[in-house]
């Protein structure tokens, strides 16, 4: 028999083994290069984490401000349900009582061998009294047709308020995730900001978060405007001036999206809870609030009146005179007064 031999592998020698090692060898070099292009982040200047840190919490607060519409929606629609309910659960005592008479009357007359009433009477031992037992026994016939007729009124009505009841679950579920959105949407954007912010030295982080009206305060006696005080401000109706004396003693208060206080605030939530304590209601949120009053030019401004900011009107501060307002920043910073042209300004309403 012939022996099968394996035949011998050809070693790899001269041009075929250099061409062979520099292919892996650039593989290797590109893999690594992919590597490090996939797991390197860039490195930001402080001055490109304050542009971006600012432009995530202006994204949050458009978020925030769809967050507290939608919750003021969710809430509404939350007591229209109970209002339901608890009027379905009226009507269904009532029901029960009206049934619970019927029952007695269809017992009794099963007891009395289901004899028309009438016939009763003109069976009496005393016929004397037929006739005006037989009226009286028309009326009995009557009320009971007409207790039955109400019943079932009843049942309508009830069906009625709890097909209402089910339009507003579902409206209310609905709402509920809107809420669930917007604060995912808020929750991720002051999250980015926030790793941003841990690259940074904390000497690097207190910079970023400065807030600029800190510098521009210092400036005041050149600007030649000076930061009011709650004494100084002369606001032009009495109301106005209250929520201007509320917002001032909020100074301080902490920043927190969807809160109206009495201890935290986000911005929509101090011009209305300002504005609450002087006994004027004004709508939850920016987008809202500026059509609460009537709209007044820049030049126009007295104390108290509101002012708006950025295209999408995504943030509300409290006008306080000489260019200045009380707000609620952002995360970052506390209730405190600006200057109004710190931001893009978007508009004005006078609210009193």
């Amino acid at each position: 028999m012939a022996a099968h031999r394996k035949p011998r592998q050809r070693s790899l020698g001269g041009n075929t083994a250099r061409t062979a090692a520099t292919l892996a060898l650039a593989g290797a070099a590109t893999a690594t290069a992919f590597e490090g292009t996939g797991q390197a982040e860039p490195q930001l200047t402080p001055a490109q984490v304050k542009a971006k840190v600012d432009q995530l919490y202006q994204e949050a607060e458009t978020a925030t401000q769809k967050y507290d519409g939608a919750k003021d929606k969710a809430d509404a629609a939350q007591r229209q349900l109970k209002s339901l309910q608890d009027e379905a659960a009226r009507k269904q005592e009532k029901l029960n009582s009206a049934r619970d008479a019927l029952g007695a009357t269809a017992a009794a007359q099963y007891r009395d061998g289901g004899i028309d009433p009438a016939w009763q009477l003109a069976l009496s031992s005393d016929p004397d009294q037929y006739l005006d037992g037989a009226a009286f026994a028309e009326r009995v016939g009557d009320r009971q047709a007409g207790a039955v007729m109400r019943v079932r009124g009843q049942l309508r009505e009830i069906e009625r308020l709890r097909g209402a009841a089910h339009v507003e679950l579902a409206s209310l579920r609905s709402r509920q995730a809107e809420l669930n959105r917007q604060k995912n949407t808020i929750n991720g954007k002051l999250g980015e900001a926030r790793r941003l912010l841990d690259r940074l030295s904390p000497q690097q982080q207190a910079a970023v978060t400065a807030d600029a009206v800190s510098s521009r305060a210092s400036r005041s006696g050149s600007d030649g405007r000076d930061i009011l005080s709650p004494g100084s401000v002369a606001a032009p109706d009495s109301r106005a001036a209250d929520a201007v004396s509320y917002a001032y003693s909020k100074l301080g208060s902490p920043y927190i999206w969807g809160a109206t206080g009495p201890n935290a605030f986000d911005c929509s939530g101090l011009a209305q809870a300002a504005y609450r304590s002087a006994g004027v209601s004004i709508p939850r949120t920016t987008y809202a609030q500026i059509n609460a009053g009537h709209r007044v030019s820049r030049s126009e401004l007295q104390p108290g009146d509101l002012v708006f900011f950025y295209s999408g009107i995504s943030h509300v501060g409290i006008y306080i005179g000489n260019g200045q307002m009380i707000h609620a920043p952002n995360p970052s910073a506390p209730v405190r007064i600006a200057p109004i042209d710190e931001m893009p300004f978007a508009g004005a309403t006078r609210v009193v």
